[in-house]
């Protein structure tokens, strides 16, 4: 628990030396937040979900869109290095980006706290659908946002709101980074499952929110990332995922790094190879 309290400490002090923070919306704007157990007045500020736009300033941007969800344990939101500061550096290679700043799972401020999130992340892809007609949306998630990207990637099936459409809120391509994928012992990380299925969780639960037991054939092509020295989220969640593509012979990728540990966002001290651009190459490869 130490080590786990270091960890995301060190994760929201990186958040604050982002710079440029996009455009912010509220993501249900004035109105009341579906699903909701408490009434907007009533929310805090850091309870109501936003949406960042962060527009590509190039002459001819890219036809993929991406949304850009970021770890934290499902405790808090690291905003900054894996959020803020990735979408400006997809928006230098001429790619739009949107970051989710999405609702913790609190029982007291949703019904259902085990779909909140993923309530959140359907309603930015159905979003990003209508501001991007025709292109292509990737999902990047990174640790408990990236249980959060799978999430999204896997219970399209599952509409949150009556009026989104499977297919709008499907993502075309999922990017994963040290997700958080696997709700059972020995794999998961303890502290995002208890937050998001609780302590006294059911062995469904465990199940359903192990998302490498989601996938199925209509999956979309992935890029999973991890270091192997991972002691907050074992790379053993995104090999569980791969074998669930390759199940379905769903195209996918693995970036491993030997070291860096959790959390380090878009650069791994430990190693010159960037796994951002390796990840725009891998999708350039796919068209």
């Amino acid at each position: 628990m130490k080590n786990t309290l270091i960890l995301f400490i060190s994760m929201f002090v990186l958040q604050a030396q982002a710079q440029n923070t996009g455009v912010k919306r509220y993501l249900y704007g004035n109105e009341e937040i579906p699903g909701a157990a408490k009434l907007l007045k009533d929310l805090e500020e850091k309870e109501k979900p936003k949406l960042y736009t962060h527009t590509s300033q190039v002459s001819n941007p890219k036809d993929i869109v991406f949304l850009v969800i970021p770890g934290g344990a499902y405790v808090g939101v690291a905003i900054g290095h894996e959020g803020h500061d990735v979408a400006n550096r997809l928006n230098e290679l001429g790619y739009h980006a949107y970051v989710l700043d999405y609702r913790m799972p609190i029982k007291e401020n949703m019904i259902d706290k085990r779909f909140g999130p993923l309530q959140d992340a359907q309603t930015a892809m159905h979003i990003i659908r209508q501001e991007h007609k025709g292109k292509k949306v990737a999902v990047l998630g990174f640790s408990a946002g990236g249980h959060l990207a799978s999430t999204l990637s896997t219970f399209f099936n599952k509409p949150q709101l009556k009026d989104y459409k499977k297919k709008h809120i499907r993502p075309d391509y999922s990017v994963l980074c040290y997700p958080v994928i696997s709700m059972e012992d020995g794999v998961t990380h303890q502290v995002s499952r208890e937050k998001l299925i609780g302590p006294n969780h059911s062995a469904e639960d465990v199940i359903l929110f192990s998302t490498d037991k989601q996938v199925t054939k209509k999956n979309q092509p992935t890029f999973l990332m991890s270091a192997k020295d991972d002691e907050g989220v074992p790379i053993e969640n995104s090999y569980r995922y791969q074998a669930a593509l390759n199940k379905y012979k769903i195209p996918n990728t693995i970036f491993e790094y030997e070291k860096g540990g959790h959390g380090f966002g878009m650069i791994n001290k430990t190693d010159d190879r960037r796994w951002l651009d390796a990840m725009i190459e891998w999708l350039t490869t796919l068209k």
